[in-house]
């Protein structure tokens, strides 16, 4: 009896963790050195991603009655747990990405937005830009229109100020030209009285 409620708080722990979260993924970790360990640890912390390595049978305690009970199939050898409780897709994303440099990372299954994804599911997931990025996407294309419209105003504007430069300039060569033939018949005058 002491080694159940020993292991209650730890699945209870579990429990928190995977409480309104977004999304859930499992991992492989053996094989991954400490360095490597260290890095995905960082990365996923950056991303605010939950990542614990905990015993299956406390998963599989935790998981029971959630949407995250199909998960316990999955539950074979060691086994990381990744959740996020803001992007649905940053586990995925992070975890695909740091596999392909660290081969012995290996994903097992998911549950995303109440949905689970096996390896080839989370791969294509892990392929949809984080939130920040659609937001950002979002408001470039937003944006864009209105830039445009500025640009197109602008170069308006600018031709006007040419086309009102243009007639001034005109009247100035023109002025010029007539007080070059002012000029030398002036010259013309001059020169006949000098005789």
């Amino acid at each position: 009896m002491a080694k159940v409620e020993l292991k209650q708080p730890i699945v209870q722990a579990i429990v928190d963790d995977i409480t309104d979260a977004e999304s859930v993924v499992l991992v492989d970790y053996r094989g991954l050195t400490v360095a490597q360990d260290t890095e995905l640890r960082k990365q996923l912390r950056e991303a605010g991603v939950i990542y614990k390595v905990c015993k299956n049978t406390m998963m599989k305690r935790a998981f029971e009655g959630t949407d995250y009970a199909p998960l316990s199939e999955y539950l074979e050898g060691p086994s990381a747990l990744a959740v996020s409780k803001d992007d649905a897709t940053a586990p995925a994303r992070i975890l695909c990405k740091f596999a392909k440099t660290a081969e012995a990372l290996e994903l097992k299954a998911g549950v995303v937005e109440g949905t689970v994804y096996d390896t080839a599911g989370l791969t294509e997931l892990s392929k949809i830009p984080s939130r920040d990025e659609l937001i950002s996407k979002l408001l470039g294309s937003l944006q864009s229109p209105i830039t445009n419209l500025a640009r197109v105003l602008n170069q308006i504007a600018e031709q006007g100020g040419a086309a009102a430069a243009e007639p001034a300039a005109e009247e100035a060569s023109s002025e010029e030209a007539s007080a070059v033939e002012a000029a030398p018949a002036a010259e013309e005058a001059e020169t006949p009285a000098a005789e």
